[in-house]
């Protein structure tokens, strides 16, 4: 099987989980020198012709795709290129070599936070996320390339996971947001959230790759609970700032390279994205098996 962006923490993790009984093949730009030994890796960026040598080798059975960038100081023309543009050379060889199976990463982000939501939204809910925050957009572009492969390539059995806020030793912006001391909130809102442990969603993705297995799920954690809870938990202080202070601060932040949080992202701690998760449980048999204190609590064994 083949994994795109192999070389995050996520990808690491599950690369080492799926190659005890598997043939593992890494496709990433970045360099993997812990790698188990029997995991081949192609140093390959997935916009290039090279990655068509990849298949060619022969015998992919799967593919995972975790290579999604959503780094926010990248351009739009990078953000579209890598992304997009990517992916859609990615499916062009899973169809061509006529690949059996095709799980892609996506987000609950892809439904956007948004005052109007209601308190779950289930698989078939609007892609809003990108109305206001347009780093987002190219993944609910990415989503939507993977819908349509459902129809294109009907052999194929394509699942898309679109998971809650993933918190761990993962180097993404809820565990970063996490990470903070001290958490900034908006007053006056206290949202309810949810998150799921990084290993949790290694668990999610080898359910995927059952045989049978296709459509998309929504993938939650523990409980939900308030934003604050989260702070408790963590032992943090907390700074409550009207939300106009909070925009002009982090605006002035980001122009000066003092935060890796965009403005946008105060939507997260404004208000409600939550998912329903029973189709997930239901059909793909997945049920989280992290607490919500340990999942909280992973936040700092990445905070080094």
């Amino acid at each position: 099987m083949l994994i795109t962006g192999i070389c995050g923490r996520l990808g690491k993790q599950l690369a080492r989980v799926l190659h005890r009984d598997r043939r593992v093949v890494g496709v990433d730009r970045r360099s993997f020198p812990d790698k188990p030994k029997d995991i081949s890796h192609a140093q390959v960026d997935i916009r290039r012709k090279k990655l068509k040598d990849v298949f060619r080798a022969g015998d992919i059975g799967a593919v995972v795709h975790l290579g999604v960038m959503h780094d926010p100081r990248a351009s739009a023309a990078d953000h579209h290129s890598w992304n997009v543009a990517g992916f859609t050379k990615l499916l062009e060889y899973v169809s061509q070599f006529r690949v059996p199976k095709l799980v892609v990463l996506s987000s609950s982000n892809v439904y956007g936070p948004q005052p109007s939501n209601p308190q779950f939204m289930t698989e078939d809910a609007p892609l809003l996320g990108g109305q206001n925050f347009s780093d987002i957009r190219d993944l609910v572009e990415v989503d939507i390339l993977a819908q349509s492969f459902f129809w294109k390539l009907p052999e194929t059995e394509t699942v898309i996971l679109r998971p809650v806020h993933i918190l761990g030793s993962v180097h993404n912006a809820p565990s970063n947001f996490l990470r903070l001391n001290p958490v900034l909130t908006v007053m006056g809102f206290d949202p309810m959230a949810q998150v799921v442990h990084q290993s949790d969603i290694v668990r999610a993705i080898e359910r995927a790759l059952l045989p049978g297995m296709r459509g998309i799920f929504n993938i939650a954690g523990p409980e939900p609970v308030p934003l604050s809870r989260y702070i408790k938990i963590l032992g943090r202080q907390r700074l409550s700032l009207p939300y106009s202070l909070a925009r002009v601060i982090m605006k002035r932040m980001w122009t000066l390279r003092l935060t890796t949080f965009p403005v946008p992202e105060l939507d997260h701690i404004r208000y409600v994205c939550m998912v329903d998760d029973r189709r997930a449980r239901e059909v793909l048999g997945f049920a989280p098996a992290v607490s919500l204190e340990e999942t909280v609590l992973s936040v700092d064994e990445g905070r080094w």
